[in-house]
């Protein structure tokens, strides 16, 4: 006599079950690029209030009882010193004004560098970046990056190169707290964006990767980089 293998006899209603969950997760996945998607559309014309990373370091601080109070307020284009706006573009995306929202060539270096274990740059664009920022936080995984590819088409498509430097040079992380070139000018600088010279310029741009940790005094070598990145670049 031989034996049948074990068989639940619920497993066809847990195969009802996970797909049920299955179809509910991509239904929220859907309806989460619908509503990202939406909000890129009225960046347009509306200055976020918020992002995702501010909203992530609002929870840090709750969870780890410490007090948090943010910097943030958001000027126009043309009241953030030219020589700042320059030197962020030169130290984050040299050919920001050239690509769709992907740079092809530094995603190819990029990978390159990985298979020879000598990564020493990422790839992200400002619109990359900015797409992050505003809906994905600090977080790392194929699946955000896949969500992200997909909503930086959009970004570029309906807000233009010089709307997307605007607002990311408004909410990207300056600082522990500091939020946007205006307060990162005042808090640093004692003056308004407006007023940033080009050294203070480049010294500002090198602490944007590592805003946490980075300070604009300590950046000398990095800043002399992002110099000669300008005067190429005929800024």
């Amino acid at each position: 006599m031989t034996s049948r293998p074990f068989k639940p006899a619920n497993s066809q209603s847990w195969k009802k079950y996970l797909w049920s969950i299955a179809r509910w997760l991509v239904a929220g996945a859907l309806l989460f690029w619908l509503a990202a998607a939406l909000l890129l559309v009225a960046a347009r014309w509306i200055d976020p209030p918020t992002t995702a990373v501010q909203i992530e370091r609002r929870l840090q601080a709750w969870i780890h009882d410490k007090p948090y109070q943010k910097r943030y307020q958001f000027v126009p284009l043309n009241q953030i010193s030219p020589d700042l706006q320059h030197a962020v573009v030169a130290a984050e995306d040299a050919r920001f004004y050239q690509h769709n929202g992907f740079d092809w060539h530094e995603i190819e270096v990029a990978a390159q560098e990985d298979v020879e274990g000598e990564r020493t740059r990422g790839a992200s664009t400002l619109t990359q970046q900015l797409v992050k920022n505003l809906f994905f936080g600090t977080g790392r995984s194929v699946l955000r990056k896949g969500a992200e590819a997909t909503l930086v088409p959009v970004a570029e498509a309906v807000l233009g190169k010089q709307r997307i430097l605007e607002i990311y040079l408004n909410v990207v992380e300056w600082g522990p707290r500091i939020y946007g070139a205006e307060w990162a000018s005042r808090i640093y600088y004692g003056r308004p964006a407006r007023n940033i010279g080009r050294q203070e310029a480049a010294r500002l741009a090198a602490v944007l990767p590592g805003p946490l940790k980075r300070r604009p005094e300590r950046m000398n070598r990095y800043s002399a980089i992002i110099l000669n990145r300008m005067r190429q670049m005929g800024w």
